[in-house]
């Protein structure tokens, strides 16, 4: 016989996986900052910024898992969880962009696809939808991302360490780049597809 698994939705605030998402939202102006303060003269810190970026990436696995595992499955958690995301991404385009180890037309691939997604949101408002729910295919993009944007990073340095970084960044940049993409066109189609019901309904 199978059991089926129930996930039960909360709407309490302080649970674990939102304090993640919390202390991840957190972490983005701190990165930013540390990334940026050579431009402005300050030391290289690039050490402590990678730090952040890891710490982003294993709290970014642990509030789903923990979420779904404890039944904190929350509202607020599924507004915090892609809004992180998006404002780790967001910062590390800006910053690795001016210092100048991404190229700018990377960085406006990719927020081409968030302006695009977020040009979807008042047509879901007027249907009486939020958001649209991540995907799979939308995690795993992020991940890609997420891999990527520390070892580019990584490739800002000299030597052989250097060179693992850019051929290893850019082949998870290339993945997470299409992946990134494919999401955004099914979050599209998803939108179509709800407009469309509610007309037929009518």
């Amino acid at each position: 016989m199978e059991v089926q698994e129930t996930r039960v939705q909360t709407d309490r605030v302080l649970t674990i996986p939102n304090i993640l998402s919390m202390a991840r939202l957190l972490g983005v102006p701190l990165f930013l900052w540390l990334i940026l303060w050579p431009e402005f003269g300050g030391p290289k810190s690039d050490g402590w910024a990678l730090l952040i970026l890891m710490f982003s990436g294993v709290t970014d696995y642990l509030d789903g898992k923990l979420a779904r595992r404890w039944n904190q499955i929350s509202s607020l958690g599924r507004v915090l969880d892609p809004a992180a995301d998006r404002l780790y991404i967001l910062s590390t385009l800006v910053g690795l962009t001016w210092r100048g180890i991404l190229p700018l037309w990377l960085t406006c691939l990719l927020l081409a696809r968030d302006l695009m997604l977020s040009s979807m949101l008042p047509i879901l408002a007027r249907h009486g939808y939020g958001p649209p729910q991540v995907n799979f295919l939308g995690k795993a993009a992020t991940f890609n991302l997420m891999y990527a944007f520390p070892l580019l990073l990584l490739s800002d340095a000299s030597g052989w360490l250097g060179t693992l970084g850019a051929i290893f960044g850019w082949a998870f940049a290339g993945w997470g780049t299409t992946l990134y993409w494919w999401a955004g066109i099914l979050y599209v189609v998803q939108v179509r597809r709800l407009v469309r019901a509610d007309a037929t309904a009518d």
